[in-house]
C-alpha cells in the first residue's frame, strides 16, 4: 500500500499551564500547530479514500457485479479529480504560484505526487479487472476480441457496425491540409497509421469512438448471452470500411482529459447565466491536463501526441494496460443478475408516515419534527410528498427551496409549476455554479421563470450549497413555517444511491431563522443573527469553533469533553488546529470522515486517542452531523457543510439543531453504529494510510446493512403499534355501539 510522507512529530517540552480551581489539568506537550509536518495533504488524502474504493472491488465478500461496479467508480473519480483537482493545480501553476499548501507543498509537488499514486491506481486496477474477467467467465460472462470469435458472429458485428456505427463515424486526415483535430474531453480516440498501396509515405488519422446514450454503448452484446465485444475493438476489424483500398500499419487507442476549471472573468458576462453559459463552452475548449494512451504505443507517435497536445510526455501521458476508460464498466455491472449483485434494497416508510394518510403538515404538527434517512426510508414519499402536498393544499400561501442538483426524473419540478399555477408565491434558488451540472441547472432555471416562478441565482461571490424547502401555511387563525432541511440534493436518483439525513419540522425560531436566511439568498438583507441555525458563511465557522472551545473548557474544568464529527472533508486548517487543541488536553475526538482529511491521529502528546474511521459500502456516505457533549448538555446537528474553507468561508450552507430526544437517539445510532462497525470500516493511521477492520466473523454485517434492519424494525414496530390502536378503537365503538343497543332495549 502507498504510504503518503510520513513525517516526524514535532519535539515536545511538557508545560504545565495554570491551574483551575477545580482540577489542574494534566501536563499538555507544547507543540507548534502551524508545523505543516501534521497536516495531511487534501488531494494525496482523497486518493487515498479511492483506494479504499477499489479495494471494495477487490474484496471477494462483496458480490461480483458490484466488484465491477466499484471498478467503474474508480475510473470516474479518477477522471474528475484530474478535471478538478489536477486541473486546478495547473492553473495554480501557469500562474506562476509558489505559496504551499498548510502541508507545506507547492503545487507543482503536490501534482508530481498525485501523478505517482494516480499511476499505483491505475496498476491496481488493471490488475483487479484481470481478476474479474476470470471470475466473470466462469458465470459465462465475457468481454471477447472480435478477431477470437467464429467468421458467422463477425460477420453478423460488421453488419451491426455497417448499419448503425459506420454512418457516424469521421476519419480526420492529419497532414499539412488538414491540421490536427480538436480532442473532445474524455473520448476515445483511434490514431490509425496507413500508406497507400506501394507507396512509401506513411500518414495518419484520427477516428472519434462515438460513445453516447443515443449513439451507441461501449460494450456491444454477442447475440443473446452476456458476451460482449467492445466498440473500439470492433472499429479497429472494419478500418478497412473507413479507409478502403489504403494498407493499416497500426491503429492505437488514446484519450484526453481537459480542466474543469474554467473560470471566466465576470466582466466578459453581463449576468450570470451568461457568464456559466460561457463557461460550459470555454471548458469544451480547456487545456488538457491527462493524456492516457495504450501500452505498446510506438514512442514516435505517443511523442507526437503529446507535443501536439502541450503536454509533458514524462509528467502527463499514462499508459493504460487493459481496457482504457473502465468507468464504461458501468454497463457491465447493470446486468440483471441478482445473484451476482447486493441483495436488492426497498427503503420503507418512515413509520409515522406509514399509515398515515393525512396532510404531511398534520403528521409534522402534531408528531413534532420527523428525521429522515436515506435510502433506508424513500425520498419520493417523504420529501417529494412534502412538496407535492404543499403545491396542492389550498391553504399553502408560499414556497421556497434551493435547488444545488435534481433530476429529469424526479417530481419536484413538476410539483414547484404546480403550485405556480395554483396560485402559490413560488421562488427557487437554481446555484448555476454546481460543478458538471451547470447545463442542466440552467435548463430547470429557464422552464421554471416560463411558468412564472421567481428564479434567483443566489449571493453574488458565494455559491448557494444548503437544502432548504420552506413552506408557509394558513393554520386556523395563523400563518405556520414549516422546512425541510437536508445534507443532500434534492435529486431523486442519488437519493438511492446516497446516505442523506433530513429535518421536516415546524419549529417557530428554526422557521424564523430559515426565513431571514432567504430574504438574505434572494434580496439585499444583511446577514442576520441566527436563532437556532448554523450558517455560512458568516457564522457557521466562528461558531463551531467556539463549540470546539467550549469543550476544552469542560475537559479542563473535569468534565469529559467529547467531539464527534461525521463529515465527507476535513480540509479546513483552522478546524483541524481546533481539533488537535482539543486532543491534546483530553477532549475526546472521534472523526467519521468520508474522503479528504487533514487530521493526523496517533501522534504522541497530541492526538494519541482521537479516532478517525472511514466508512465504504454499496451507498456512498454523504450525510454531515455534528455532536458536542457540552458538559452533558448535548448538542446535535445536521446540514449540508463539511469542514472545508470553501464550505465555511465561500458558500451558504446550513446546519440545524436536532433537539428532538428520539431524532436524537437516531443519529445517537448512526454515530456509535458506524464507530463500532467491524465489516466497512477503516481506521486511519498517524501517517495517513488506511487499515480496513476485519471482523472475527465473516458473515458480520456493515453498519449501512444494519441500518437497513433497522429501518424496518422500525416500520414492523409502528405497524403492529398502528394495529393496536385501530384494534383498540374497533373495540371502543363496538363496545359504545353494544351499551347503545342495550340502552335501546
Amino acid at each position: 500500500m502507498h504510504k503518503l510522507q510520513a513525517v516526524p512529530v514535532p519535539d515536545t517540552n511538557p508545560e504545565r499551564e495554570e491551574t483551575l480551581p477545580d482540577r489542574a489539568p494534566p501536563e499538555v506537550p507544547k507543540i507548534d500547530l502551524k508545523d505543516p509536518a501534521l497536516y495531511l495533504n487534501r488531494e494525496l488524502t482523497w486518493l487515498e479514500f479511492n483506494r479504499r474504493v477499489l479495494h471494495e472491488a477487490a474484496d471477494p465478500r462483496t458480490p461480483l457485479l458490484e466488484r465491477v461496479k466499484f471498478l467503474a467508480i474508480v475510473s470516474n473519480n479518477l477522471d474528475e479529480f484530474f478535471m478538478k483537482r489536477i486541473g486546478g493545480l495547473k492553473q495554480q501553476i501557469a500562474a506562476g504560484v509558489r505559496k504551499t499548501s498548510v502541508d507545506g507543498r507547492t503545487p507543482g509537488r503536490q501534482v508530481r505526487e498525485c501523478h505517482a499514486v494516480c499511476r499505483e491506481l491505475h496498476a491496481e486496477q488493471k490488475r483487479i479487472f484481470d481478476e474479474l474477467l476470470s471470475l466473470l467467465e466462469t458465470h459465462e460472462i465475457r468481454i471477447v476480441k472480435v478477431a477470437d470469435l467464429p467468421e458467422a458472429t463477425r460477420k453478423q458485428l460488421r453488419e451491426h457496425f455497417s448499419t448503425e456505427i459506420f454512418p457516424i463515424l469521421t476519419p480526420l486526415a492529419m497532414d499539412p491540409a488538414h491540421p490536427f483535430p480538436f480532442i473532445s474531453n474524455l473520448a476515445l480516440n483511434l490514431l490509425v497509421t496507413l500508406h497507400f498501396p506501394g507507396a512509401g509515405e506513411t500518414h495518419m488519422a484520427r477516428v472519434k469512438v462515438p460513445v453516447a446514450k443515443d449513439i451507441s454503448k461501449r460494450l456491444i452484446p454477442i447475440n443473446s448471452g452476456h458476451s460482449f465485444v467492445t466498440l473500439n475493438d470492433l472499429m479497429v476489424n472494419n478500418l478497412d470500411m473507413l479507409f478502403p483500398g489504403m494498407e493499416i500499419e497500426s491503429c492505437e487507442l488514446f484519450r484526453v482529459t481537459r480542466n474543469a476549471m474554467v473560470e471566466p472573468s465576470e466582466e466578459v458576462a453581463s449576468d450570470l447565466l451568461e457568464m456559466i453559459e460561457t463557461e460550459l463552452r470555454e471548458r469544451h475548449f480547456a487545456p488538457i491536463v491527462r493524456l492516457e494512451v495504450e501500452r505498446g504505443m510506438a514512442p514516435v507517435r505517443r511523442g507526437m501526441l503529446a507535443a501536439e497536445l502541450g503536454l509533458d510526455e514524462t509528467e502527463d501521458v499514462f499508459e493504460t494496460e487493459g481496457m482504457m476508460a473502465m468507468c464504461d464498466l458501468f454497463e457491465l455491472a447493470a446486468l440483471d443478475l441478482p445473484e451476482l449483485h447486493d441483495e436488492p434494497h426497498h427503503p420503507v416508510e418512515h413509520p409515522l408516515l406509514a399509515q398515515d394518510r393525512r396532510s404531511i403538515f398534520h403528521i409534522i404538527r402534531e408528531n413534532g419534527p420527523l428525521l429522515l434517512q436515506h435510502p433506508y426510508q424513500p425520498f419520493a414519499t417523504t420529501v417529494e410528498r412534502f412538496i407535492e402536498t404543499a403545491a396542492e393544499d389550498p391553504k399553502v400561501l408560499a414556497i421556497k427551496m434551493t435547488l444545488y442538483r435534481t433530476s429529469a426524473e424526479g417530481k419536484i419540478l413538476d410539483s414547484l409549476i404546480r403550485a405556480s399555477r395554483n396560485g402559490k408565491q413560488v421562488a427557487v434558488l437554481v446555484e448555476l455554479k454546481a460543478r458538471f451540472d451547470e447545463a442542466a441547472n440552467i435548463r430547470w432555471a429557464r422552464r421554471l421563470e416560463a411558468e412564472g416562478i421567481h428564479v434567483n441565482y443566489g449571493v453574488l461571490g458565494f455559491k448557494t450549497h444548503c437544502k432548504l424547502i420552506f413552506v408557509v401555511r394558513r393554520d386556523y387563525a395563523r400563518l405556520r413555517r414549516y422546512y425541510h432541511v437536508g445534507t443532500g440534493n434534492y435529486h431523486s436518483g442519488t437519493s438511492k444511491l446516497y446516505t442523506d439525513l433530513g429535518i421536516l419540522g415546524c419549529d417557530e425560531d428554526l422557521g424564523q431563522d430559515i426565513t431571514e436566511l432567504f430574504n438574505y439568498i434572494t434580496g439585499y438583507s444583511p446577514p442576520p443573527r441566527y436563532r437556532k441555525a448554523l450558517v455560512a458563511p458568516y457564522q457557521m465557522k466562528h461558531a463551531i469553533l467556539e463549540k470546539i472551545r467550549r469543550e476544552i473548557h469542560h475537559q479542563e474544568a473535569g468534565r469529559d469533553g467529547s467531539i464527534q464529527i461525521k463529515m465527507n472533508a476535513l480540509e479546513d486548517k483552522d478546524i483541524t488546529r481546533a481539533l488537535y487543541e482539543a486532543s491534546r488536553v483530553g477532549v475526546t475526538v472521534d472523526l467519521i470522515v468520508r474522503d479528504t482529511c487533514r487530521f493526523r491521529p496517533g501522534l504522541p502528546g497530541l492526538s494519541e486517542k482521537a479516532r478517525v474511521v472511514g466508512i465504504v459500502g454499496r451507498f456512498l456516505e454523504h450525510a454531515r452531523i455534528l455532536y458536542f457533549r457540552n458538559g452533558g448538555d448535548e448538542e446535535y446537528y445536521i446540514g449540508s457543510a463539511d469542514m472545508m474553507k470553501r464550505n465555511l468561508e465561500s458558500r451558504v450552507e446550513v446546519h440545524a439543531p436536532v433537539e428532538d430526544p428520539e431524532m436524537r437517539q437516531e443519529l445517537r445510532l448512526i454515530l456509535d453504529a458506524q464507530l463500532a462497525d467491524q465489516r466497512s470500516a477503516w481506521d486511519m493511521q498517524s501517517d495517513g494510510t488506511y487499515s480496513q477492520r476485519r471482523p472475527t466473523d465473516d458473515t458480520a454485517k456493515g453498519v449501512q446493512e444494519t441500518l437497513i434492519g433497522v429501518a424496518k424494525r422500525r416500520l414492523a414496530a409502528a405497524s403492529r403499534h398502528q394495529e393496536k390502536k385501530i384494534r383498540s378503537r374497533l373495540l371502543g365503538h363496538f363496545q359504545r355501539r353494544l351499551r347503545s343497543n342495550k340502552e335501546q332495549g
